[in-house]
């Protein structure tokens, strides 16, 4: 198969779950492995079966490389017991998530791997690089991408090409459904047919995609694939990396903002240190009204929860944005409530390092606001960036603040997985 000069996805054998050795498919499924963000969410997976993929994603030892060879073991032991089975066929795979009114569906495969100049996949958000090192360890050891980045590309909306593949596939029955915790239900068709896989090749041929979750992953496929030099014309398994394609002119994706937990700051603090800098109102209403009432807010505008209660901060102070963000970037990008968070408030206004110890990110509202009364520190509620703005920010070569949205729905983690020795 020779590489497009677009999206160049190519057909894989998928690793899947046996059903008869799982209590059921629903209980072996996670979410990505950075939504995983909670002990106890970790502890209600690993405990949900024996078999649960978090324990490939999040493996639980005392250190890194011991974490790493545990998912490799773990992985083969499964493969060895029939657990984790091959499909006999190369396939790419037709996937559907539906809840309520809410309806996706897109096409899974390994996509060639390719650097942002190319302007093929256009990443939009910086990185963390321990959390690089950390997936690449683990992708390393296991010589498996254990679950799929979610891409988003527009076509013209016509039923056709890809559009038409998956509309007739879906007409189909699946090879597997099932219906998670979260109340989506989950459908997975193979695609096996030469001329709807070259269909689907040759439509997403003439696609850019923008990375709509798993900036690390894509990062951590790159690294691998420097340290795996294939021979010139011929790809080995390090150039591709599992994707999930969706199309959003036909199915829209959810756009929300990932929220900061500011570990070591207490609410006190960070209100005064406010004071004459930005507006602050307190809220007497629940979070979900409060949440509103942020989105609501035009400009700049935050929602800070803790042990404190409910505080929306707006309307900050011109002069220090003008000493303290960037002006050699677009204003698209100067104007995000990101930049501003960061560039003004994290780190002049509040002086807080950026790493780890001291700002999390999570992307459940409630599950921020808990944790950070939990930890005495504040949590830092953010409203979504549009998805026009984001394409138009990663055209343009300029990445955000890392962990600036949240689309979704994202893909379950365990439906498939893909064994880079299988190809």
């Amino acid at each position: 198969m020779q590489r497009s000069p677009g999206l160049d996805l190519r057909p894989f054998r998928g690793l899947r779950y046996a059903p008869s050795r799982v209590r059921s498919l629903a209980a072996v499924t996670s979410p990505p492995y950075d939504v995983v963000v909670r002990p106890d969410g970790l502890h209600h997976l690993e405990t949900a079966d024996p078999y649960n993929i978090v324990r490939l994603i999040l493996p639980q030892a005392a250190d890194a490389a011991g974490r790493h060879r545990l998912a490799a073991d773990t992985l083969r032991q499964w493969r060895a017991e029939g657990v984790l089975v091959p499909d006999p066929r190369p396939a790419l795979y037709v996937y559907e998530q539906r809840r309520g009114e809410l309806l996706q569906r897109g096409v899974i495969g390994l996509l060639a791997l390719s650097e942002p100049a190319e302007g093929v996949v256009l990443p939009h958000e910086d990185v963390m690089e321990e959390i690089v090192a950390d997936r690449a360890g683990l992708m390393r050891e296991t010589a498996a991408n254990p679950e799929p980045l979610l891409l988003s590309y527009r076509s013209g909306g016509a039923a056709t090409g890809t559009a038409g593949v998956v509309a007739r596939t879906t007409a189909l029955t699946p090879l597997l459904a099932t219906t998670t915790e979260d109340g989506f239900a989950h459908r997975l068709w193979a695609v096996t047919d030469p001329a709807e896989i070259a269909a689907v090749r040759a439509d997403l041929a003439r696609r850019q995609a923008l990375i709509a979750d798993g900036h690390h992953r894509w990062a951590t496929y790159l690294r691998l694939r420097a340290e795996h030099p294939a021979p010139p014309g011929e790809p080995g398994p390090w150039d591709y990396g599992l994707v999930l394609l969706v199309d959003t002119a036909r199915h829209p994706l959810v756009v929300r903002g990932i929220h900061r937990v500011l570990r070591t700051l207490p609410p006190a603090a960070a209100l005064r240190h406010l004071d004459g800098k930005a507006r602050v109102r307190p809220l007497d209403v629940t979070l979900p009204a409060a949440l509103t009432a942020l989105e609501e807010t035009p400009g700049n505008a935050f929602l800070l929860a803790g042990a404190d209660g409910l505080h929306l901060v707006d309307r900050p102070d011109p002069d220090l944005l003008a000493r303290t963000v960037r002006t050699d970037l677009p204003e698209a990008w100067r104007t995000l409530d990101a930049t501003v968070l960061h560039a003004t408030l994290i780190e002049h206004v509040w002086q807080l390092p950026d790493d780890p110890g001291h700002i999390g990110y999570v992307h459940e509202a409630a599950a921020a606001a808990a944790q950070a009364v939990r930890l005495g520190g504040t949590a830092v509620l953010m409203k979504p960036v549009p998805e026009d703005l984001v394409r138009e920010l990663a055209r343009d070569g300029v990445t955000m603040p890392r962990k600036s949205t949240s689309f979704g729905p994202k893909p379950a983690t365990g439906l498939v997985l893909r064994a880079l020795d299988l190809g």
